[in-house]
């Protein structure tokens, strides 16, 4: 992208989440690398205090990226003092979701200060979907307002029309059609955590969501963390519901994952990383399985004993960043009982399985040509780090948006198989086992799955070149992106 001399300022303001603050972060550092912006990212000072963390640990300039304290921001409305969801259980989030509802006065004295100090409004506020209250404050001071989503189009999509017209509700069947996808498109009730499954519009859930949702489609354009070669449907059907411009500008990931380099996360993790390169070089390539439910997810405590059982009857080399199961503290210690008797010793000496607790170095992993597979959550951010190094994957989808998006990968991209739903199914140790020799066969349907994932790779990388007047399609969608940053608003 070519740099622009023209200076502005752009205030960010992502959702309280560790999933949502890095693309934010990330974006910003993209926007600033090829142009005079100085950029502001505003939220809760613990918040803040993370994002510091991570700009002072880059190697990358961020001079013109500031970081802004919101306060007060009235955390006794909801359980969770870190003002963060990395630590909040699901139940926490809700309150989570309405105390940011507290930031608009703090966020409107910022942007009066920044006008003050600028002698003009920011040229653009950029605002997380699930503060869609941002925008009354853009319109209120004259300024445009775009909304990034740091999820997948066809993800998102689908999120958006379920919470806002509950097509489940319409219907005795368990299969439903969703406005904004095609006709023969059609969704199941097991895909709908249980707060969605019983929203009627009149409770919490709706009542905080759909607002958000509601003001952020009045924004005036989206941004999203996708590419438009792998999501072309998505893409198209997300423009069509919104009637916006949406600017498909991902991969949002750390650089080094693009390059085929070693990126540290800067996460203090369960195992060092010379270890785990070390385990990892003395297996045979694409025969590794990688398992991690994210940084907020687990699963209950016999969908682990079923796992751990399944994955040793396979067979298969495994990493595992593991933690405590459902009802239990998710950072709390790891109990030996929650697995069976003696299986991280027998995984251990025989060298078939590294149990990481807590947290996993997971680009290093994703990267290392000895991963074959990964058995994920499907959080979009998981996603993307998979794709962008060519390694199929394995579903087991929890909430939000990751069910939606495991059925993408299955159905439009082929490079998934679904293990099982949510925290509350059944899972026997028999259907891991299956599941995880379809997807590592290299002779049949995962030989298929893994040159798709390559292909994909290949569209991510070439999306992201730049080679003289040769742009791939999401510089070109940043270049358009700045461009109307930097047009006047339409009032």
């Amino acid at each position: 992208m070519a740099e622009t001399p023209n200076k502005g300022h752009i205030v960010m303001v992502p959702l309280m989440a560790q999933g949502h603050l890095i693309p934010f972060l990330a974006l910003a550092r993209q926007i600033q690398q090829n142009t005079s912006f100085t950029i502001t990212i505003a939220n809760t000072p613990q918040n803040i205090q993370h994002l510091r963390s991570a700009l002072s640990s880059s190697t990358s300039p961020n001079h013109q990226i500031h970081l802004a304290e919101l306060v007060p921001f009235n955390s006794t409305q909801h359980s969770n003092k870190d003002n963060n969801t990395q630590k909040a259980p699901l139940t926490d989030l809700l309150k989570l979701g309405y105390a940011s509802l507290t930031l608009e006065p703090p966020f409107r004295s910022l942007i009066s200060q920044i006008t003050e100090e600028d002698g003009h409004p920011p040229l653009c506020i950029i605002s997380d979907m699930f503060l869609g209250w941002v925008n009354n404050v853009a319109k209120s001071l004259g300024t445009r307002n775009l909304t990034f989503t740091t999820c997948g189009a066809y993800g998102i999509l689908a999120y958006i029309s379920i919470w806002s017209n509950l097509p489940h509700r319409k219907t005795d069947s368990d299969e439903f059609h969703v406005p904004g996808f095609p006709q023969n498109y059609r969704f199941h009730k097991t895909q709908l955590h249980r707060f969605l499954q019983a929203a009627d519009g009149t409770d919490d859930w709706s009542r905080f969501l759909v607002p958000q949702i509601q003001l952020s489609m009045k924004s005036d354009g989206w941004i999203c963390n996708t590419i438009e070669k792998i999501e072309p449907l998505g893409l198209k059907l997300l423009r069509n519901y919104l009637q916006l411009p949406v600017w498909a500008v991902g991969p949002l990931l750390p650089p080094a994952s693009l390059m085929g380099s070693k990126h540290r996360s800067g996460k203090e993790t369960g195992i060092a990383l010379d270890a785990c390169m070390e385990w990892l070089d003395s297996k045979d390539e694409n025969s590794v399985l990688y398992i991690s439910f994210g940084s907020l997810h687990t699963i209950n405590a016999s969908q682990m004993m079923a796992l751990a059982e399944g994955l040793e009857e396979s067979g298969k080399s495994f990493i595992w960043v593991i933690r405590p199961p459902v009802g239990f503290d998710i950072n709390g210690e790891f109990s030996p009982e929650w697995l069976p008797k003696g299986f991280e010793e027998r995984m251990r000496d025989t060298k078939r399985g590294l149990l990481v607790h807590k947290w996993g170095p997971q680009l290093e992993i994703l990267s290392h040509t000895s991963t074959g597979a990964f058995l994920s959550h499907c959080g979009w951010n998981s996603v993307l780090e998979s794709l962008s190094y060519g390694v199929p994957m394995i579903g087991w989808p929890i909430v939000a948006d990751q069910p939606y998006n495991v059925k993408m990968l299955v159905e439009e991209m082929g490079v998934a198989v679904e293990l099982t739903r949510s925290t509350e199914t059944v899972v026997s140790r028999e259907k891991v086992k299956k599941t995880i020799e379809i997807v590592m066969d290299y002779e049949g349907k995962g030989k298929v799955m893994k040159e798709k994932a390559n292909e994909i790779a290949a569209y991510i990388r070439e999306a992201k070149t730049e080679k003289g007047k040769e742009k791939g399609s999401s510089v070109r969608a940043m270049d358009d992106l700045v461009t109307t940053i930097l047009s006047p608003k339409v009032l």
